[in-house]
């Protein structure tokens, strides 16, 4: 069933999945054709983008796709459904250690305006109860938890706050006041040991004070209790450390297809479903264990496109560290049109990639995981790490997507930008991507070309 790598169309991929079947294919229970969830879901945006076309990226998708109808099942199955926002993969971590619980992020709600291409009217509905376009896109989810048509009612809401988007703590803090009790738990603003103070080493590189570290520990106890209320049972240390090897396979596996999608001579897997794929690490989809098999599958085709020197792209394309999430999905397909790849990437959750030491304590584990956020640190922090992931897969070019709307930090990008450009010597620039981009796609276009081209023409 394999055939020569390719990005193809909605079309091709009706015309594709034919053939799959024909050859035998086997799929598990969410399987099926793309263009049903255009059909029967109205996710429209699929009818615009260009997908990779191995039974790998098909399963890829279809779990993705449909988190919504797991989310329902299991409410039918009698499990239990923690919402957890804001903190990006800790949360989840522990309450999928629980049986019968699952965690997804409403957060996630961000992206079904471009799925949908603005047919879901969720951003019309925050508009109407006060948070208009001036805020982050994550609005949406007020009208996709007020509706319960995205996801079912969660049994425990979670909530980190302190060194967090402003956007998204007014927004949660609406949501309350509208009849959903959270759970608010406080990650501070990580910041350097002084001198004399005793230091703890956090994954991805920086250290934090032993005192946050003790700080957070307690906000997660916070947390842990409530979940077991929640489940009606005790979370164990050994449960935790179960939880913490399983989540680690999940990063291990996204970190081997990360080095291979990002370093190969011939890139074996596109961007954007590199994006998604993640994007499983902070809350598994929903499936923890399915997440594991859609992550292996896609090592096992990339590790064989890489094996045969085969890739999805020209073996010129100029390789790209790309910063932030993109609010349409269709610019990391522009990308590519344009002669990039991407060859490294911050969407936010780099912490969510870092393997959670198994040689400490559980729920110490967990809380230097927490302060180890790119987004809980300072903007030279976080350009610091961006630098060292350049240099680890040799981009050439940079690019920081703003959020619009979005509170982060008005001059993160800007900051960003300079550091890369003054330690690196490479091109970097910002741009700010909609919801959906169709308008701007010509000037986008543009000025991605122009960020390619001047990579190239230092390596003349």
């Amino acid at each position: 069933m394999n055939e020569r790598p390719a990005k193809i169309t909605l079309d091709g991929w009706d015309r594709r999945y034919d053939e799959l079947r024909r050859g035998g294919l086997v799929e598990p229970p969410y399987g099926g054709p793309l263009r049903r969830h255009v059909e029967e879901g109205g996710d429209r945006r699929l009818l615009n983008l260009k997908f990779d076309n191995s039974p790998a990226a098909l399963r890829l998708w279809n779990f993705l796709l449909t988190e919504e109808d797991r989310l329902f099942l299991a409410r039918d199955a009698g499990k239990r459904i923690v919402a957890s926002m804001k903190d990006l993969g800790t949360v989840p971590v522990m309450a999928c250690s629980l049986p019968d619980t699952v965690a997804f992020y409403p957060d996630g709600a961000w992206w079904i305006p471009c799925v949908m291409e603005m047919h879901d009217a969720l951003l019309a509905q925050a508009d109407a109860l006060g948070f208009d376009e001036s805020f982050c896109p994550v609005r949406a989810m007020l009208g996709a938890m007020l509706s319960g048509e995205h996801y079912p009612r969660p049994d425990l809401l979670t909530c980190a706050v302190g060194a967090t988007c402003d956007d998204f703590s007014a927004i949660a803090q609406r949501l309350e006041g509208l009849g959903y009790p959270i759970l608010w738990w406080e990650l501070p603003a990580r910041r350097k040991p002084e001198a004399g103070e005793d230091a703890v080493a956090l994954p991805g590189g920086f250290s934090a004070p032993a005192q946050q570290v003790e700080f957070v520990k307690s906000e997660l106890q916070r947390v842990r209790q409530a979940l077991e209320a929640a489940r009606g049972m005790p979370l164990t240390d050994e449960a935790m450390a179960d939880g913490i090897r399983a989540a680690n396979k999940v990063r291990r596996l996204l970190g081997e297809l990360r080095r291979l999608a990002y370093s190969a001579g011939a890139c074996p897997m596109p961007a954007l479903e590199m994006l998604i794929a993640e994007m499983l690490a902070i809350h598994f989809c929903s499936d923890r264990a399915e997440t594991i098999a859609v992550l292996t599958d896609l090592l096992a085709e990339a590790r064989r496109r890489a094996h045969a020197g085969a890739g999805v792209l020209s073996g010129d394309a100029v390789g790209v560290f790309w910063v932030n999430p993109v609010a349409d999905l269709r610019v990391m397909n522009l990308l590519e049109d344009c002669g990039g790849r991407i060859a490294g990437s911050d969407y936010m959750f780099c912490h969510a990639l870092e393997e959670i030491p198994e040689d400490l304590p559980a729920m110490e584990a967990l809380a230097r995981t927490a302060l180890a956020d790119p987004m809980a640190g300072s903007s030279s922090d976080r350009a610091e790490q961006i630098c060292r992931g350049i240099r680890l897969f040799g981009a050439r070019a940079a690019v920081v997507c703003r959020i619009p709307g979005a509170s982060h930090c008005a001059f993160e990008g800007a900051i960003i930008c300079d550091e890369v450009r003054s330690r690196l010597g490479i091109p970097a620039m910002e741009i700010e991507v909609p919801p959906v981009s169709d308008a701007m796609l010509p000037t986008l276009r543009t000025r991605l070309e122009a960020l390619i081209e001047a990579a190239r023409s230092r390596r003349k």
